[in-house]
């Protein structure tokens, strides 16, 4: 089966850290930008933070600059989205999708109706104290 699975997700205060797992199963990422993507209730989806195929081009959403990093081991078949210094802001239903072929990462992260292949079924941040 063709998927993206998403973990890493959880409670935690502010200012902790959570790892963000995305692992792709049925295929192989080499050939895929991947983004990392979230909503919170009542809200808009968000581009967090996306990154091409080769991982030398990154995008990050103002929110989320200095703090978070992502990242990809291709041999992995993973790509991880490192959170630091979390705010109650933060907190969404997390969700990496998969878009085949070379991109601009930071027009992927920011337009609309932009279509992905594979978009995993999402992982709940919640911050908290």
């Amino acid at each position: 089966q063709l998927q993206l699975v998403e973990s890493g997700g959880g409670l935690v205060q502010p200012g902790g850290s959570l790892r963000l797992s995305c692992a792709a199963s049925g295929f192989t990422l080499d050939y895929y930008a991947i983004g990392w993507f979230r909503q919170a209730p009542g809200k808009e989806r968000e581009g967090v933070s996306c990154v091409s195929l080769s991982g030398a081009s990154t995008y990050y959403a103002d929110s989320v600059k200095g703090r978070f990093t992502i990242s990809r081991d291709n041999a992995k078949n993973t790509v991880y989205l490192q959170m630091n210094s979390l705010k109650p802001e933060d907190t969404a239903v997390y969700y990496c999708a998969a878009k085949r072929g070379r991109t601009i990462v930071g027009a992927m992260c920011t337009t609309s109706g932009i279509s992905f292949d594979y978009w995993g079924q999402g992982t709940q941040v919640t911050v908290a104290s």
